[in-house]
């Protein structure tokens, strides 16, 4: 059964930053694509960013373009999230994300992929 587990949120400051972490189990972590989505109260699950299961290739919603960094360690079965220049509107529950099968179509999901249980990032003004 996979299995993603995040770490590393919090609370911050405007203009600080935060790294988040999602380690996963249960399968060949280095043969899937991962990604990052967010929730904030009151709104739908929204898509942040994306890497493939290389590392080479990355794609980030307009809203944290420039601010977030998607990374990935192979070795470590983990999924990082770089998040810099932090802003109010930047809080909510932030969940891993990991496709079903070996092909992605991100931002899009799938009802049977693996998520996260999430971890909160909350930005204060």
């Amino acid at each position: 059964q996979v299995q993603l587990v995040e770490s590393g949120g919090g609370l911050m400051q405007a203009g600080g930053s935060l790294r988040l972490s999602c380690v996963a189990s249960g399968r060949t972590f280095s043969y899937y694509a991962m990604g990052w989505f967010r929730q904030a109260p009151g709104k739908e699950r929204e898509f942040v960013a994306s890497i493939n299961r290389s590392g080479g290739s990355t794609v980030y919603a307009d809203s944290v373009k420039g601010r977030f960094t998607i990374s990935r360690d192979n070795a470590k079965n983990t999924v990082y999230l770089q998040m810099n220049s932090l802003k109010p509107e930047d809080t909510a529950v932030y969940y891993c994300h990991t496709p079903l099968t070996e092909y992605n179509n991100y931002p899009a999901t799938g009802p049977d992929d693996f998520w996260g249980q999430g971890t909160q990032v909350t930005v204060s003004s």
